[in-house]
């Protein structure tokens, strides 16, 4: 089973964590199952960029991101190379780190 690293994040993580998640599950749906509440206002649907996590570790094990995940990636605030939708992101057997960024384009927070 894969293990997902997270790197310390103020809110969601603040002295960060790893845990672990079947290969083939996204990894926003990981860090959800295990209390990590990363936004994703579009319900883990590639419909926005809440869920845009930067993996620096790991990356090429991802898979290739398709055309609509490409194109939302480039409203993403601070966006990099190695940058992903965490709901678009699936696990395969490698371990990964990934860092969530400071800041999303909402300007409002959901609450789920």
């Amino acid at each position: 089973m894969p293990i997902i690293k997270i790197l310390p994040h103020a809110e969601y993580c603040p002295t960060g964590t790893q845990i672990s998640a079947p290969a083939g599950t996204s990894i926003c749906e990981a860090l959800l199952d295990h209390h990590i509440n990363i936004e994703h206002a579009c319900e883990l649907s590639c419909a926005c960029t809440t869920c845009h996590v930067i993996v620096r570790e790991g990356f090429g094990s991802l898979g290739e991101p398709d055309e609509s995940e490409e194109d939302l990636l480039d409203r993403a605030w601070g966006l990099e190379p190695q940058s992903r939708l965490s709901c678009q992101a699936i696990l395969a057997q490698q371990d990964v780190t990934i860092e969530i960024p400071k800041y999303t384009i909402n300007h409002a927070k959901e609450n789920h």
